[in-house]
């Protein structure tokens, strides 16, 4: 009998990502992005424009104009099906905590970062948000 030994990938990654924001406002505001981009996203896929994992060299037309309107140039066009992806996003007051099994978050990054997050990036496998939160109120 054989074992087989090694990682597909299946492999959950168990990833959290925390967006930490000076203010509500800024997080808020990343939040909309975040939606409305997946919104698009999910109308481009049922009308055909896109297909996960077909690699595209242009935005949809709903896409660019999104973009443009959310003033949003950073993601690219590989980075859009990210979108599409098994993802939750919670906003709480200043914070945005984003959680999934995908090791392919650049796009969520991006959006984060540019709109003014402190962000943290872990796998839950190994740490938890629990663990900072006792270790913050130990030092205060």
């Amino acid at each position: 009998m054989k074992i087989w030994k090694g990682f597909g990938s299946e492999h959950s990654m168990n990833l959290v990502m925390i967006g930490k924001f000076k203010n509500a406002g800024d997080a808020e505001k990343a939040k909309r992005i975040i939606d409305l981009i997946t919104k698009q996203v999910q109308a481009d896929m049922e009308s055909g424009a896109i297909t996960i994992g077909a690699r595209p060299e242009r935005y949809t037309d709903g896409m660019m104009e999104l973009c443009r309107e959310l003033n949003v140039f950073d993601v690219n066009t590989v980075e859009v099906e990210q979108f599409a992806y098994d993802i939750s996003v919670k906003h709480i007051r200043d914070t945005i905590s984003i959680t999934t099994d995908e090791s392919d978050v650049s796009a969520y990054l991006k959006i984060l970062v540019a709109q003014g997050a402190r962000v943290e990036v872990f796998s839950a496998h190994f740490y938890t948000e629990e663990d900072d939160e006792r270790k913050e109120s130990t030092q205060e």
